[in-house]
């Protein structure tokens, strides 16, 4: 029931690689809330804490009223490109056409402070992009992914934005953000009400990379937020491109440093779309629906096994294949530990599949 579902994720500690475990060990939300008390003892967590059912309700309610509605990572339209990402959120809530995702489609992100002229390439190229059957993904931030929503308008926009679906930012977007989900497509994965926060949008922009086939980054500073959705992309195996600038501007030095690190230099439409199109046959979703490759979790392992995997965790990430290889204990227990852990709050997932203890 995808009620229980909604309730499932909702619940605090649990992530999107924790639900699939938790829906791949269990077969049904159901039963997973069901287990999660002593799943959560067992990781040395006191008690278990779900989403209230009243506000699980009020959500469902709340998003039809809007217009809105939930897609999980089961339905049959499901973004196709984005389920193929390890992390994938398990819902998403989406108002206007989903059928734009499953054109070729291509993330247009960059600076907030970008120059005018970034700005007004970055809305002709989407407009051109646009005019050739292609999606254009962004995050409706300010500066270039404004101006490449605002070119793409016509030919088919898809902001994914930090907050939840109802809430407006930047203040000045409302209008923009309005005509996106009327004419366009606008994707959010955090519940209705939610204001957008700094730990918010490297999740946004793993949802802008996974939904495309490839990411074009104009004006980005060193460790920006646009090097972020790049890098992202490139670990799930899309297009990474960029427009080469000056080096006297400190907003080309992200695009140019992407460049000398293996990007494509790209200079128009059709150089983004030709880089793109071997990808084009994995627009159409097949038959048989993606699912990303997982340890199913078939034994919790014997308490020496489980000790040898909890005495290796600290405070700095590391690979989980790191852990079954140096405690010796099998995949699935490595993988049952970590669960048990990250359910009672004393683990961090970060980039890469890496985990550490909870600071």
């Amino acid at each position: 029931m995808q009620f229980d579902q909604l309730r499932l994720i909702r619940s605090p500690n649990i992530g999107p690689v924790s639900y699939r475990q938790l829906m791949a060990r269990f077969g049904s939300a159901r039963a997973a809330l069901e287990a999660l008390p002593d799943l959560v003892r067992r990781g040395g967590g006191k008690h278990v804490v779900l989403a209230n059912e009243a506000a699980i309700a009020r959500e469902v309610q709340f998003v039809q009223a809007f217009g809105a509605r939930h897609v999980f990572m089961d339905d049959a339209d499901y973004p196709y490109l984005l389920s193929h990402m390890d992390n994938a959120p398990p819902v998403i809530c989406v108002k206007g056409n989903l059928g734009l995702l499953s054109r070729p489609t291509v993330a247009l992100v960059g600076a907030r402070n970008a120059s005018a002229g970034a700005c007004q390439f970055a809305r002709q190229l989407a407009f051109e992009l646009g005019q050739m059957g292609l999606s254009v993904v962004s995050g409706l931030a300010r500066g270039i992914d404004t101006a490449a929503h605002i070119g793409s308008i016509e030919g088919g926009t898809v902001a994914v934005i930090a907050g939840g679906i109802d809430v407006v930012y930047p203040p000045e977007n409302r209008a923009l953000q309005d005509a996106i989900a009327e004419r366009g497509l606008l994707i959010a994965e955090q519940p209705p009400g939610t204001e957008p926060r700094a730990r918010h949008f490297p999740y946004r922009n793993r949802i802008i990379a996974g939904a495309s086939a490839g990411t074009v980054v104009i004006e980005a500073a060193p460790k920006s937020g646009s090097l972020i959705t790049a890098r992202l992309a490139a670990e799930a195996g899309r297009e990474v491109m960029a427009i080469p600038g000056s080096p006297l501007d400190p907003r080309s030095r992200g695009c140019n440093q992407l460049i000398r690190e293996g990007a494509t230099l790209v200079q128009n439409a059709s150089e983004i779309a030709e880089l793109i199109s071997p990808l084009d046959n994995r627009m159409l979703a097949p038959s048989v629906k993606y699912e990303p490759s997982m340890t199913i979790i078939a034994d919790d392992g014997s308490d020496t096994e489980r000790s040898a995997v909890i005495d290796l965790m600290g405070m700095t990430y590391v690979a989980v294949d790191e852990l079954v290889r140096q405690s010796g204990s099998s995949p699935s227990t490595v993988q049952m530990v970590l669960l048990e852990f990250e359910l009672a709050g004393k683990l961090e997932r970060g980039a890469g599949g890496k985990v550490r203890l909870a600071t």
